[in-house]
């Protein structure tokens, strides 16, 4: 298994409710790729350099996980189509491996 570390970020007016679901489907989509959080660190809201879908501010979550590079595709899909995620990135970090 690699090393991989994603940040996303969802608009800060969203409820807690919602915001619970899209880490539950982060975490049953790394498990399904028979993969592991390593830690979940909340950043909190944050101003942006610039709107996105008129927002300029938007709440973000840095998660660092363990999984199958084969897994990462499945998990990119997941986030495009979840609506409550805005953006999102997941970078490889061989210096975690």
């Amino acid at each position: 298994m690699k090393a991989y570390e994603l940040l996303f970020f969802v608009a800060p007016t969203i409820d807690d409710e919602t915001r619970a679901g899209v880490m539950k489907r982060i975490d049953t989509a790394i498990a399904e790729g028979n993969g592991k959080v390593d830690n979940v660190d909340e950043w909190g809201k944050r101003k942006l350099a610039y709107e996105i879908n008129g927002l300029a501010d938007g709440d973000y979550t840095l998660i660092d996980f363990h999984t199958d590079p084969q897994s990462i595709a499945e998990l990119d899909r997941i986030l495009r189509i979840t609506d409550a995620v805005q953006r999102h990135m997941i970078t490889a970090r061989p210096d975690r491996d």
